[in-house]
This record gives structure tokens, sequence and C-alpha cells, in this order.
């Protein structure tokens, strides 16, 4: 079995919680199921969950565009930048909407961000949370993300809603306490919502309570845009064993097709030798 859910993970659960559900659900035992792109508990939204072969797309995946629903609510800041933390700094200090428009557009494009104290990420093998949860501050590396869309969609002052489109490994936390800082302000994410990720998005995603083997989608889903690849049994014999093959096309990553059925991903380099980047079969 291999292919993808696009699961609406339930707010208060885990992404691994997430996916050992949906491994009991789909009564699977030896087949391999892994998330792409983790979303913290407090987050609802469009998790993707692979199964089987599935998981070696994942490369692949990571670099798709990510779409949030976010709630801001300004007048202070965690020790989490999310509703989950310790509050550590308060403020007079709320915004006007178009205060905040006006600062948007500088938040656009290639920016650098500072990952949050409370994040995945690794310092000399240790995660800067559990660094954190100590009492020690991690020593963390400014980072450039892309951000493609910030868009204000609703004022209730202390708390604006957002919409932010990006690539992968933006904090919406992190962005969240760089926009009040701009402004002179503390806020601290309350609400967030994946809507979309690459090819996935809410509206055709399924309820945790609602898995079966008919939401399983194919892994063509992930691989639109590339070039199909036709390969006979002869080749794909000669692939498996690890030779080299010259074939007649262009060069270019491709999805490779033998006997109707997808087998991988291929590579084609300037010499016309074919080599399979991903075995699916």
């Amino acid at each position: 079995m291999k292919g993808f859910i696009n699961l609406n993970k339930p707010k208060g659960m885990s992404s691994a919680r997430a996916v050992a559900i949906v491994k009991k659900q789909l009564g699977l035992t030896k087949e391999k199921v892994g998330h792409a792109g983790t979303l913290d508990p407090m987050a609802s939204g469009v998790l993707p969950i692979a199964i089987g072969r599935a998981t070696r797309l994942f490369d692949f995946m990571q670099t798709k565009q990510k779409s949030y629903i976010a709630e801001f609510t300004f007048g202070y800041e965690t020790n989490t930048l999310d509703i989950e933390g310790e509050i550590i700094s308060k403020s007079d200090s709320i915004p006007l909407k178009e205060q905040i428009l006006s600062v948007l557009p500088q938040f656009l494009g290639e920016i650098e961000q500072l990952p949050p104290q409370f994040s995945a990420k690794s310092v000399n093998g240790v995660r800067a949370y559990d660094l954190a949860r100590s009492g020690q501050v991690a020593d963390l590396k400014a980072c450039k993300v892309h951000i493609f869309e910030f868009e204000l969609l609703e004022d209730k002052k202390p708390t604006y809603t957002f919409k932010i489109t990006c690539g992968s490994g933006t904090y919406i936390r992190s962005l969240c306490k760089d926009l009040a800082q701009s402004l002179g302000a503390f806020a601290t994410m309350t609400s967030l919502q994946r809507v979309n990720s690459g090819v996935f998005n809410i509206e055709n995603s399924v309820d945790i309570d609602n898995i079966s083997q008919k939401e399983i989608l194919p892994c063509e889903i992930v691989l639109g845009n590339l070039k199909k690849l036709i390969l006979s049994l002869e080749q794909e014999s000669i692939l498996l064993m690890g030779k080299k093959l010259q074939i007649d096309v262009a060069s270019g990553i491709y999805k490779a097709y033998c006997d109707e059925e997808l087998i991988g991903l291929a590579s084609v380099d300037a010499e016309k030798t074919i080599k399979m980047k991903t075995w699916l079969k």
C-alpha cells in the first residue's frame, strides 16, 4: 500500500499522534507512515501523511508553498510565542489596522527570520525546545524564508486575523513576533490553521475519524508537473540492476512508468543517461 492521506489534523493533537491514529485505522503494521511538515499540537489543518514508499517523496514535497490562517493577539508575548506559553512581556501598545497594513509589505519576499527558542531546531545535537525547557537559551541562527502573501483578513482589536502563504521552514510564530516588534508592540499567535500544503488543501481534507483506504490518494498527486516517461520491462530490469542506460529524451526529472505502473522518479542528464532517483515499486 502506498499513497497519501490529506488529513485535517484537529487542534490539540500532535502530528506524531495523528500519524499513529491513521496507521491504526488503516490497519497498517509493516508499512512506513509519516507526515510532511509538522503542525504544532495547538494548530489544526492540512497535514499530508505518506504511506509506504510514498514517504520517499518527502524531499520532493519540501519546496511546496503552504498557506495559513493565523490569529495574532497584541498586548503580550509568551516564551513560546503562542497561546500555550507563559507570558513574559506585556504592553498597552495595540497597533491600529492602518499601522499594520503599512508594515506588511516589508515582510514580503525573501526575509531573514530567527526561529523560536521553543522549536525543533537542533543545536549541537540538542533540540532547541529541550534547552528552552531547562532554562537555557539556544544559539539559533537567522534563516532565510520566503513570504509570498501576508494579508490582513479581519480586525478584532487586539486580535487580528491574517492569511499567510510562505515557503518551507517559515515559523508563523516568529512572523507574529517580528510584525509586533516592527510596530513597537508585543503579540502572540493565538490560533493557527494550515489551509494549504502544496497540492493538498483544506477543502479536500479528511477528518481523522473518517480515515479509510478509499481516502488514500495516489503518489501521482504530488508529481503533477513532471513529464511522464514510459519504460519497457527490459529497461526497468536494467535499471533495477543498477546499470547505466541511455535514453533519447531531454534532460530533466521524470515520473517513470512501466507496464502502466508508476515505478519512481528518474533523472536524465545531458548525455541522455537515465538514473532512478527514487523507486516506488
